[in-house]
């Protein structure tokens, strides 16, 4: 089995389209398809269903993909520790962040800390739901990321904590609520929500805390932006429930259109936390963009 039948097929379960996949491997698709069947031919099985649009995989297929990505990255940290040697870092680094990890954390100081530090490393970053970015760090489709975890302590991930903030009311100026000192969930009964997508950690736990309190909220809105959610808050289309630390000076109107109002009788918050795989499953690149976050939280 080669490696670089191994790259073709991740290349192709990922893009699920041979001209797509052919063109970010840099070769014809006829060369992909030959590399494809050399595979299945290794592991004794078809993995894609031919003639399908987009490329569907086979339930063998399925099965190979997480494990294709172990192997790869396992190749590339091999190739990455005889390069360390020479104490030069190289490779690539895919790092999933939250939209509004910006917002409270100096995320792109660090990368740019990083890259500026390490410049034959490649980084891409990706912005995806929490659960997903999860996902792809444990299944070697991401180096590491910075998410919102619900499950404090997830097997099979080291978790560097990064932030806990609260969880508030945000609402227009001139709504009834606004010059209240806290605000109880059962005062939002009736209210008209603007949420992010329930993807998001954060919605998660919203959803949990209005369950457990046996009530009910119209969202009438949902948006995968905390800028656009306050917007929406603004102009009066409803309210939302937001990290208290968010940087509202990217919404220009928030000091005259916003009011923030803290909760009672419940602890909501919003957490963000680095993960990596646990030990040696972390690529060198990771493990270095850890050390690097872990020692701008150290105290001084």
């Amino acid at each position: 089995m080669e490696l670089r039948h191994l790259r073709h097929f991740v290349a192709l379960a990922e893009e699920r389209s041979f001209t797509t996949a052919a063109g970010r491997e840099h070769i014809v698709q006829s060369g992909l398809s030959t590399s494809i069947r050399a595979l299945e031919k290794d592991v004794d099985a078809l993995l894609f269903v031919r003639g399908t649009r987009p490329v569907r995989l086979t339930a063998e297929g399925e099965a190979l993909v997480p494990l294709a990505r172990r192997t790869l990255e396992a190749a590339a940290a091999a190739r990455q520790t005889v390069q360390e040697v020479h104490g030069a870092l190289a490779g690539h680094l895919r790092i999933g962040a939250l939209q509004t990890t910006g917002h409270t954390l100096p995320f792109a100081d660090w990368l740019a800390e990083f890259a500026l530090a390490h410049p034959r490393v490649r980084i891409s970053v990706m912005q995806r739901g929490a659960s997903e970015m999860v996902r792809l760090v444990l299944d070697g489709g991401l180096d590491c990321g910075l998410v919102g975890l619900l499950d404090h302590d997830p097997p099979g991930l080291d978790v560097v904590p990064l932030l806990a903030e609260p969880v508030v009311l945000a609402c227009p100026r001139n709504h009834p609520l606004a010059q209240a000192s806290a605000v109880r969930l059962e005062q939002l009964t009736g209210e008209r929500f603007v949420e992010p997508p329930p993807a998001w950690a954060i919605r998660t736990e919203i959803d949990r805390a209005f369950a457990a309190a046996g009530l009910e909220r119209q969202i009438v809105c949902e948006v995968n932006e905390w800028v656009m959610v306050l917007d929406l808050v603004g102009a009066g289309v409803g309210v939302a429930l937001v990290p208290q630390g968010l940087d509202f000076t990217l919404h220009p109107r928030s000091d005259e259109a916003l009011q923030l109002v803290p909760l009672a009788g419940v602890q909501l918050e919003r957490r963000v936390d680095l993960v990596l795989p646990s030990g040696h499953a972390a690529t060198p690149a990771a493990r270095r963009f850890t050390d690097l976050v872990r020692s701008k939280l150290s105290p001084a």
